[in-house]
C-alpha cells in the first residue's frame, strides 16, 4: 500500500508553511480528513491497519481515540475488528473521558489516531484508560511522522517520542519530514507566514 500516493491523490499531502500543534513549523502537512472523507478508502485503510495488528498476535477488546482527529480512524479500526469504540476529548485543555463512556477493569485497548507525531495526545488517552482500570496493549495510526518506532521497522524512536517503548506502535506508513522550531525556521526567515490547519486551527 503506497500511503504517500493515497494522501497525495486525496489532496491530503500539503506543501507550504505550517504551524503544527506541537508548536514547530514544517514545509509539509498531512490533512487526514481529506483521506477519511471517502468512507470506502477509510474502510480499506482501517482493514489494513487491523490486519497489521492481528499479524502481531495482539488481541484487544476496544479502541479509544483522542478527539478530534483520531475519531474517524479509530471508529473505522473498531469496525474492522468488530470492537467497541470510545473517544477522549479536551475540556479546558485537559484530556477527559465523557459522554457516558466507561472502561471495564482489564479491558484491553488499542489507542488509535489518524497521524501520530510524538504521540503526546495518544499517551494522554492511554493514561485515562489505565487510570480507569483498562489495559493499553498497543497504539495505532494511519501514518507516523517518524518520531516513534514503528512495529516492523528497525528505525529507533527519536528523542522527542512519547509513546512507551514496551507497547507496539502500528502504522501503515511513515512520513519523516523535517520540522523547525519557530526561532530557527527558514520559512519564517524568508518572510513566509505559517498557517495552522487541522482540528485545532482553520
Amino acid at each position: 500500500m503506497n500511503l504517500e500516493k493515497i494522501y497525495t491523490d486525496a489532496g491530503a499531502y500539503l506543501q507550504g508553511h505550517f504551524l503544527l500543534s506541537s508548536g514547530n513549523h514544517s514545509k509539509f502537512y498531512l490533512q487526514s480528513a481529506k483521506v477519511l472523507e471517502n468512507p470506502e478508502l477509510a474502510g480499506k485503510l482501517a482493514d489494513e491497519l487491523f490486519s497489521l495488528i492481528k499479524s502481531a498476535n495482539i488481541s484487544f477488546d476496544s479502541v479509544c481515540s483522542p478527539a478530534l482527529g483520531g475519531i474517524l480512524a479509530g471508529y473505522e479500526l473498531a469496525r474492522a475488528g468488530k470492537k467497541r469504540f470510545i473517544f477522549t476529548e479536551r475540556v479546558d485543555g485537559k484530556m477527559t473521558l465523557r459522554r457516558g463512556f466507561e472502561v471495564r477493569k482489564g479491558e484491553k485497548f488499542i489507542i488509535c489516531e489518524d497521524i501520530i507525531t510524538t504521540g503526546g495526545s495518544a499517551l494522554e488517552s492511554a493514561k485515562i484508560i489505565e487510570e480507569l482500570g483498562g489495559e493499553v496493549v498497543g497504539y495505532g495510526a494511519l501514518a507516523s511522522r517518524g518520531f516513534c518506532a514503528m512495529y516492523g521497522d528497525d528505525k529507533p524512536s527519536k528523542i522527542n517520542a512519547k509513546l512507551p517503548s514496551d507497547k507496539p506502535f502500528f502504522a501503515l506508513g511513515n512520513f519523516d519530514f523535517e520540522m523547525f522550531s519557530p526561532d530557527n525556521c527558514p520559512l519564517c526567515a524568508s518572510g513566509q507566514k505559517a498557517i495552522k490547519p487541522g482540528s485545532r486551527g482553520n
